[in-house]
């Protein structure tokens, strides 16, 4: 499936991270020299995926200082009581012809974004397999290579996999999911992650979860997740772009 779209969720205060982010949309935070959401449309252009709008709420006006019309924006004025489900249905006019989703404290490895865009399946999500969770991290609930539920509070006999943060959808599977939207929406999930919408969608349609099999990523919630992202994990993206992916190719063989 070619997918020539992306959407990045950029509103949020980004709360968790203050002092850092008390004057500064968290997607504008630098590692190595370069903002996130820098690395990322860099990375998306990389694999043909050049129509990109994020959807700006707090600090927006320095997204787009930053950004300029290298991108399209749609604004979340609801931002602070709003969250991340929200904004991606203010886009959902955008989202019907199929797309890639974005949370945009993420950075990853291009090769995670390869791999999710070859991906036969038409509606996909990039996952790390684990049993090691933090509290606050996103978990996912998995039947085979099939999502079956995400959350944040899930028991740990039924938390699988943590979720990346990057979704991959077809015209029809987006279709599908914007329909998700209108409902929880309208029945008060304003406030809600995202995830809740994939989780809604999962219950009845094909999700297939993209196994990060051991390669870099990072998303970036706390202060400290800043210096590792710093340290460790863009050193090691950025000996995979030098070196090649070959040494990698076993991993990336299994979903």
């Amino acid at each position: 499936m070619i997918v020539n779209k992306a959407i990045i969720l950029a509103a949020g205060v980004g709360s968790r991270l203050r002092p850092l982010t008390d004057d500064l949309p968290k997607c504008l935070l630098e590692v190595g020299g370069q903002t996130l959401i820098d690395h990322q449309v860099q990375t998306l252009a990389r694999f043909g995926v050049t129509d990109v709008i994020v959807v700006i709420g707090y600090c927006g006006d320095r997204i787009r200082q930053q950004l300029g019309d290298r991108v399209r924006y749609v604004v979340n004025e609801l931002y602070e009581r709003t969250n991340s489900l929200y904004s991606l249905w203010l886009a959902r006019d955008e989202l019907v012809s199929g797309a890639l989703i974005l949370n945009s404290d993420v950075l990853a490895v291009p090769l995670l974004f390869e791999r999710l865009l070859q991906s036969p399946a038409p509606d996909a999500i990039l996952v790390e397999r684990g049993e090691d969770f933090d509290p606050e991290d996103m978990k996912v609930t998995l039947n085979g290579s099939l999502v079956i539920d995400f959350g944040k509070h899930l028991p740990r006999e039924r938390a699988h996999a943590h979720n990346v943060g990057v979704a991959k959808f077809s015209a029809e599977g987006a279709a599908r999911l914007a329909d998700r939207l209108e409902w929880l929406v309208a029945t008060g999930h304003e406030n809600d992650w995202v995830p809740v919408a994939f989780g809604a969608f999962a219950s009845r349609w094909p999700l297939v979860a993209v196994a990060t099999a051991g390669l870099p990523w990072i998303e970036i919630d706390f202060p400290e997740d800043v210096v590792r992202a710093r340290d460790e994990v863009l050193p090691a993206i950025e000996e995979m772009c030098v070196d090649g992916p070959s040494r990698h190719q076993a991993g990336l063989a299994a979903v």
